[in-house]
C-alpha cells in the first residue's frame, strides 16, 4: 500500500470510518442495543448458580441426591449457653432455667421448628460449661436470613436477664444476615464510588468535562448492556452476585481505558494539525486496532476461567468476557460517532488550572522522556536492575500458602458472631460445621442399611474422626438419611480435612460401603472446601496453558513477530509473579499488613492466585498492546528501532499513566473493604497494574527491545502463512516495508 493511498483497512478502521460517516445511526444502534439488552435481561430474569452446580465430586453428588429427592434442607440455628467463668455448670439451676427460657422464646416467635434441648440431645461440652439449643428456621433456607431477626432478638432478650451466662445465637441464617448487614453496604459503596473516582482522574487527565465524561459514559452503558445479557445467558450458564461484582470491576477498568486510548490519539492527531476527519481515521486505524487486539486477548484470558469446571469461576469468566467484548465494540463504533458529532465541543467544560498540562516537545511526557533517556543509554543495566527488582518482589510467592479463610481470618474480631463461632468450635470441635453424609438406599429401613448406619456412627467416633455426638435424621419416604458428624479439628482446616479423609477413606468403606445399592457421599463446609481445593488445583495447568498459548498466538498474529510474542508473555508472567510476591509478603508474612488492615491473616485465599492470573494477564495486555503498537507504527514510518521505542513509549506514557491510575484507584477501593478476600483481591490487582504500567512498560519493555534491536521484528519464514492481523494501519502511518535481520519483512 503506497503512502498516497488514502484507504483504510481492517475491522477497527472500517468500523470507525463507517461510524464517523453515519454518526446518528451509530449512536442510535448503540442506544438500541443497550436498551434491548437490558429489556431482554429484565424479561428473562437471572438464574443464579445452584449449590448442586457449584462443585463436582462428592459435594455435587450429595447436592444432586437431595435436589432430586425434593428435600428442602432447612437453615439450622444454634444458641450457645455458656458460663462466663469455670464455676458455672450446665447442671446449675440458673443454667437449666436459662435453657428452658431460650427454648420457649424461640418457639414463641413462630419462625422456628424442631427445637431441641441440650439435655435431650446431650449437646453439653466436656467441661460442663457450655450447652447448645438447636432448631431449624421455617421456610426456604436461602431466604431464612430475611426472617431470622425476631429470633435473634428473642435470644438476646433472654441473654440480658442472665449476667453470669453467655446466650448467643449462630447459624446459617443469622450469619448470612449479620454479614449482609455489615458488608452489603460496604460493597455497594465501593462499586458506586468507583465511577466518581474514575471521572475525577479523567478530569485531571483531559482538563475538560465533556472529554472526561465520554469514557465513563461508554463504560457505564457497556456495563448496563452486559447486565442485561447476563440475565439471558444465565439460563444456559448460571450467574452469581460475585460474577456481577467482578464484571463491574473489569467493565469499568477496560471500558474507560479503551475510550481513553482512542480519545487521546484523536486529540493528539488534531493537535498535530490534522483535520477532524483524518484525525478520526488515524485514531480508528491505530488506537482502534490496539483496542481490538487487546480486547480479543483479554477475552481469551477471561475464557480461561471456563476451564476450571467450577460454576463460580465459569460465571465470573463469562461475565468478564462479555463486558470486555461489549466495551471493545462500543469503543470502536459509537465513540468515533460521538467524536464526529461533538467536534471541537469535546473540549467543552474546561476546568480552571487543568486547561493544558505543559509538555516538552511534541506532546511528550517530560518525566518519561528523562527516564527513557537513561534506559536506552544503558539497556543492559536497566534490564538487569528492573528484572532483579521484580524477581526480588516475586520471591516471597515461592512459599505461598493458600487456604479457604476461616471466619476470624476473613472478618477479624469486628463482628460478635465471629467470636461466637470460635466459642462454639472451642467447646464443641467441629459441631458448628459437621460433615454431612447423605445416605441413599433402595430401602433406608432395611436391616442391613440400619446396621451399617449404626456401625458408621460408632466407627466415626472410634476412628478418631469425630468426638460426637453423631446425629442421624431419616427421610423414610425418600429412602434417604442424613448423618451429621462433628469433625475433630473444628475450625483448624488441616485437621478437619484429615478427619474428613478418614471418614471417606476408612470409616465409610468399612460400613456403608459394604451394603449393595447404597450411596453415601460426604458433604458439608469442610468437604466443600476440600473438594473445591482439589478441583481448583486440577484446573491450574489447563487454565495457565490455555491463557498463555492463546495469548502468545494472538500476539504473534497481531504483530507478526516471534520476538514480540515471546517477550509479551515473559513480561506478563513477571508482572503476575510480582503481584503474587506482594500478596504473600503483606497478607501471609504480615509485612506492612497494618497499612491495609490485614494483620493476622497468614494465608492467601485459595481462589485468588488463579483468578489474579487470568485477570492480570488479560489487563496487562491493554498497556502492552497499546505501547508496542505505537512502537511498531513508528518503525513502519521509517524510524530506527531505538528511536521507535523512544517515540512509542514517551508518546503513550500519558495515556498509559492515566489509564493505570484509574485502574489502580478502582481496584484500591476494593482493597479498603473489610472482607480479607476482597482486600487481597483489591491490593493484588492494584499493585500488579501499578508495577505493570511503570516498571514493566516504562523501563523493562524498552530496555529489552533496545537490546534486541532489529531482532524485535523477527519472523521465521515458515510462520509466514499464518493469519495476518497487522493490516489496520492508515496510509499516513506507513512508508516502505523494512526488512528484518534474518526474517521476513514487516507486513504493510
Amino acid at each position: 500500500m503506497g503512502t498516497g493511498d488514502a484507504r483504510v483497512r481492517g475491522i477497527a478502521a472500517r468500523a470507525g470510518g463507517w461510524s464517523a460517516r453515519h454518526r446518528w445511526a451509530a449512536v442510535g444502534i448503540w442506544v438500541l442495543f443497550v436498551v434491548l439488552a437490558m429489556g431482554l435481561g429484565s424479561a428473562a430474569g437471572r438464574v443464579d448458580v445452584d449449590d448442586s452446580d457449584q462443585l463436582k465430586g462428592e459435594t455435587h453428588t450429595a447436592a444432586t441426591i437431595v435436589k432430586d429427592a425434593g428435600i428442602k434442607e432447612p437453615a439450622g440455628e444454634t444458641v450457645l449457653i455458656q458460663g462466663r467463668n469455670a464455676g458455672v455448670k450446665a447442671t446449675d439451676a440458673e443454667f437449666r432455667a436459662t435453657v428452658a427460657e431460650v427454648v420457649e422464646a424461640v418457639r414463641a416467635t413462630g419462625r422456628v421448628t424442631d427445637v431441641t434441648s441440650p439435655y435431650d440431645t446431650q449437646t453439653i461440652s466436656k467441661d460442663g460449661r457450655s450447652a447448645l439449643v438447636q432448631f431449624d428456621m421455617r421456610g426456604d433456607a436461602k431466604t431464612a436470613g430475611d426472617r431470622v431477626e425476631p429470633v435473634v432478638k428473642a435470644v438476646e432478650a433472654v441473654g440480658k436477664k442472665h449476667a453470669s451466662l453467655r446466650v448467643e445465637e449462630i447459624g446459617s441464617a443469622s450469619m448470612n444476615k449479620t454479614f449482609s448487614d455489615a458488608f452489603g453496604d460496604d460493597f455497594q459503596k465501593a462499586e458506586l464510588s468507583a465511577v466518581p473516582v474514575a471521572l475525577g482522574i479523567l478530569l485531571i487527565a483531559f482538563g475538560a468535562l465533556v472529554a472526561a465524561l465520554l469514557p465513563v459514559a461508554l463504560a457505564i452503558t457497556a456495563i448496563m448492556a452486559t447486565m442485561g445479557l447476563m440475565g439471558v445467558v444465565s439460563h444456559v450458564m448460571p450467574m452469581s452476585d460475585t460474577a456481577n461484582s467482578v464484571m463491574l470491576l473489569v467493565g469499568l477498568a477496560v471500558g474507560v481505558d479503551y475510550c481513553l486510548f482512542y480519545l487521546r490519539r484523536e486529540r493528539e492527531e488534531r493537535e498535530a494539525g490534522r483535520d477532524a476527519q483524518t484525525a478520526l481515521r488515524v485514531a480508528a486505524a491505530t488506537s482502534g486496532r490496539a483496542i481490538v487486539v487487546s480486547g480479543v486477548t483479554v477475552c481469551v484470558a477471561m475464557a480461561g476461567m471456563l476451564f476450571t469446571g467450577l460454576a463460580g469461576f465459569e460465571a465470573m469468566g463469562l461475565a468478564s468476557l462479555m463486558v470486555v467484548a461489549v466495551a471493545m465494540v462500543g469503543s470502536v463504533t459509537v465513540l468515533p460517532a460521538l467524536l464526529s458529532l461533538l467536534g471541537e465541543r469535546v473540549e467543552a467544560g474546561r476546568i480552571p488550572f487543568l486547561n493544558r498540562r505543559r509538555r516538552s516537545g511534541s506532546g511528550n511526557s517530560r518525566f518519561w522522556t528523562a527516564v527513557l533517556k537513561g534506559v536506552l543509554a544503558r539497556p543492559v543495566v536497566s534490564t538487569v536492575v528492573a528484572t532483579g527488582a521484580l524477581l526480588a518482589i516475586a520471591a516471597p510467592a515461592v512459599g505461598m500458602k493458600t487456604q479457604n479463610l476461616t471466619l476470624d481470618q476473613e472478618f477479624g474480631d469486628s463482628l460478635s458472631i465471629v467470636q461466637t463461632y470460635n466459642r462454639v468450635n472451642e467447646a464443641f470441635p467441629g459441631g458448628s460445621e459437621p460433615a454431612e453424609v447423605v445416605v441413599k438406599a433402595r430401602d433406608i429401613n432395611a436391616p442391613d442399611v440400619k446396621d451399617a448406619l449404626a456401625q458408621f456412627k460408632e466407627r466415626a467416633i472410634s476412628s478418631g474422626a469425630s468426638r460426637g455426638p453423631v446425629e442421624i435424621k431419616l427421610h423414610d419416604a425418600q429412602n434417604i438419611a442424613f448423618v451429621y458428624v462433628p469433625l475433630v479439628g473444628g475450625s483448624d482446616q488441616d485437621k478437619a480435612s484429615a478427619s474428613l479423609e478418614k471418614l471417606r477413606d476408612e470409616v465409610r468403606p468399612a460400613t456403608l460401603g459394604k451394603v449393595d445399592g447404597v450411596q453415601a457421599p460426604i458433604t458439608g463446609n469442610v468437604a466443600g472446601n476440600h473438594d473445591f481445593n482439589d478441583q481448583l488445583l486440577g484446573s491450574v495447568a489447563p487454565v495457565f496453558g490455555f491463557v498463555v498459548v492463546f495469548a502468545f498466538l494472538l500476539m504473534l498474529m497481531s504483530f507478526r513477530s516471534l520476538t514480540v510474542a515471546i517477550t509479551s508473555i515473559a513480561l506478563n508472567l513477571l508482572s503476575v509473579g510480582a503481584a503474587y510476591g506482594i500478596l504473600v509478603a503483606v497478607f501471609q508474612h504480615g509485612w506492612g499488613a497494618s497499612l491495609v488492615g490485614a494483620e493476622g491473616v497468614g494465608a492467601i485465599v485459595t481462589w485468588l492466585p488463579l483468578f489474579l492470573f487470568v485477570i492480570l494477564f488479560g489487563l496487562s495486555m491493554d498497556y502492552h498492546v497499546f505501547v508496542v503498537s505505537r512502537i511498531r507504527e513508528a518503525r513502519l514510518r521509517g524510524r530506527t528501532t531505538t528511536d521507535a521505542i523512544r517515540h512509542g513509549v514517551v508518546t503513550t506514557a500519558g495515556v498509559v499513566t492515566s489509564a493505570a491510575v484509574i485502574m489502580v484507584a478502582v481496584f484500591a477501593i476494593f482493597g479498603t473493604l473489610s472482607m480479607q478476600s476482597m482486600k487481597q483481591m483489591g491490593v493484588g490487582l492494584a499493585a500488579a497494574v501499578l508495577i505493570d504500567a511503570t516498571v514493566i512498560r516504562g523501563v523493562l519493555l524498552p530496555a529489552v527491545m533496545a537490546l534486541l534491536g532489529e531482532r524485535n521484528w523477527y519472523l521465521p519464514k515458515w510462520l509466514n502463512r499464518m493469519p495476518d492481523f497487522t493490516h489496520d494501519e492508515t496510509a499516513e502511518a506507513v512508508t516502505a516495508p523494512t526488512v528484518t535481520d534474518g526474517g521476513e519483512p514487516i507486513r504493510v
